[in-house]
């Protein structure tokens, strides 16, 4: 491993002085982040039903350092180093009577950049990178977390990326993606003792070996409008025996803006097989309306919405219908339920949060600036499966339903300075007939504070 990592940074190295002007000075840049949070979890996971999934209460403190080195105005190097210790004060416990788990150091980011390729038309950035706020896609539904086994740690895709800017509003993505179960390109440092989320000492990142490829194209078509359509191919290789998958993505998302108003909807469909011949197919979206009022007292700001994911028909069984979540298992529409998803889910997408199918959310939030510093949110969201399940575990799911539940949010945001902020999260679901009579309600509390160099 370590003369692999060797390798990779000297090619890097090498590319980068090849392509840069090496006369030119090199300049160079860097910075830090330190994020302390509090979690809450009660009678999450198997909404208190499963007596593996005790209650949690622990600390986590992500710290991470990072830094640039710019060859020239086309040429950079980015690195990024993380870890997120953890700490346990309540009934969970890792393993036996330990409470700490000191996590790895990891390589979050590394990666370089190539600006203005071809006469202008091309840039490339090539190695391990975030796919987040500016060089994101969207609201995230089918692209936003490469590493969701380590939940907010880190986000990152090993990938390789060209964006071709075909006229100046209209340019199109060309990724290449490997994500396997298991970090095997760049070493971990100080791996964990623990067993729970960790193979042979290294932190599960995935349900499978995941690698993909994607044609995302972003067309402004006005002021208003924009049009964002794509192509994915996504192959999972799943730990144990389950059957090898590969998938193919089409969609559109479309985003209009207008008077304070917003318009904001995406829809996709998908086809594939395992290996053995089983068909795989599905159905997802979400549109959401909203409207902010700059102008007016508290600046308030609203949004309603629906979801749409394909369910399984449990009378097909030559079938699986169930939407995939591709690269999008993270909190898209609240945080608690992606746990609850877990004993759903675990045959299609292994025992990792986050595996977003067989849904349908109504939602509704909104936003109020107490001042320039504080707001709060509050949400709301109603949901329903598409399908019920049918000889799912008898302990957590009723199998003659379709009605999930209530789940309630609020949110409060505050900035103590421009390094400094802070938030409050707490999330309450209330099951409905989809589960077990015997589940009970769950709470997802969270406080943070984040300061940035």
């Amino acid at each position: 491993m370590a003369s692999r990592f060797v390798i990779i940074i000297f090619a890097m190295l090498t590319v980068a002085f090849f392509v840069a002007d090496v006369s030119a000075e090199v300049k160079f840049d860097a910075g830090a982040s330190l994020r302390l949070r509090q979690e809450i979890w009660d009678n999450v996971v198997t909404l208190g039903t499963g007596t593996t999934q005790p209650d949690r209460n622990f600390f986590r403190l992500r710290s991470s350092v990072w830094g640039k080195a710019s060859f020239s105005d086309q040429v950079s190097l980015y690195s990024r180093l993380t870890n997120e210790a953890k700490y346990y004060t309540g009934p969970y416990k890792l393993k036996g009577t330990d409470r700490l788990d000191e996590d790895e150091l990891i390589f979050d980011n590394l990666y370089l950049d190539f600006k203005k390729l071809f006469g202008g038309a091309v840039d490339l950035r090539i190695g391990r990178q975030d796919f987040i706020g500016p060089t994101g896609y969207g609201e995230g539904f089918i692209i936003i977390e490469g590493t969701p086994g380590d939940g907010s740690r880190s986000f990152y895709f090993n990938a390789a990326k060209a964006t071709v800017r075909l006229h100046k509003d209209h340019s199109v993505d060309l990724i290449y993606i490997s994500n396997p179960a298991t970090d095997r390109y760049l070493p971990s440092m100080h791996p964990s003792i623990t067993t729970s989320g960790y193979i042979n000492h290294e932190k599960q990142l995935t349900g499978s070996d995941e690698a993909g490829f994607v044609v995302y194209g972003k067309s402004k078509l006005s002021e208003a409008l924009t049009l964002e359509p794509y192509y994915v191919y996504k192959t999972e290789d799943p730990l144990g025996s389950y059957a090898r998958l590969k998938l193919n993505t089409l969609g559109l998302r479309a985003a209009y803006k207008n008077n304070g108003w917003h318009i904001r909807g995406e829809y996709a469909h998908q086809f594939g097989e395992y290996t053995g011949g089983k068909d795989r197919k599905g159905d997802g979206g979400y549109i959401t309306i909203g409207r902010k009022y700059d102008k007016a007292a508290l600046k308030p700001e609203f949004n309603i919405g629906y979801t749409y994911l394909s369910g399984d028909d449990p009378s097909t069984p030559n079938k699986n219908e169930a939407w995939n979540p591709l690269f999008s298992r993270a909190p898209m529409w609240n945080e608690l339920i992606i746990y609850t998803l877990i004993p759903e889910t675990n045959g299609m997408g292994g025992s990792i949060p986050g595996y977003w199918t067989n849904m349908h959310i109504l939602r509704a939030d909104i936003k109020l600036s107490l001042s320039n510093a504080t707001s709060v949110k509050l949400g709301y969201n109603y949901l329903l499966a598409d399908e019920k399940t049918s000889g799912a575990n008898a302990a957590m799911f009723s199998n003659n339903d379709k009605e999930r539940g209530h789940l309630p949010m609020a949110f409060v945001f505050h900035k103590f300075s421009s390094k400094l902020d802070g938030m409050i999260q707490a999330e309450y679901f209330i099951p409905g007939d989809f589960y077990a009579s015997t589940t009970k309600s769950a709470l997802f509390f969270r406080w943070q504070l984040q300061y940035k160099l």
